[in-house]
């Protein structure tokens, strides 16, 4: 079989699975009420999944040494406060990156 039919074949199945693994759980659960424990524990799941989306590239988990994260962690806490305060997606990204240019420029400078 020819590599590239090879690999569309892979992706065709690959979509499928996906498709009909999403699509039995919505025909499924369509009819039916979620329980309110369930419920008010899927109102926490963007946030776990936001958290383990950048907890990973704020720590640094490439083996990176401790001085060279640093910056990125004191960036998002800086973020996070700015966040709480302001509620302003546009401002966290802004405060967030501002103090994370800073940091590394400062970091550049001393290091």
């Amino acid at each position: 079989m020819d590599a590239t039919l090879k690999l569309w074949s892979v992706i065709l199945i690959v979509g499928a699975l996906n498709y009909g693994s999403r699509l039995s759980f919505i025909a499924l659960f369509a009819r039916r009420q979620v329980p309110a424990l369930l419920a008010r524990a899927f109102r926490y799941v963007p946030a776990g999944m936001l958290t383990a989306l950048v907890v990973p590239m704020v720590v640094g988990t490439s083996g990176e040494a401790l001085p060279v994260a640093m910056p990125k962690a004191v960036a998002a806490l800086f973020a996070g406060v700015v966040a709480f305060h302001t509620r302003s997606t546009p401002k966290t990204l802004a405060a967030g990156m501002l103090a994370l240019w800073a940091l590394q420029a400062l970091v550049r400078h001393i290091g």
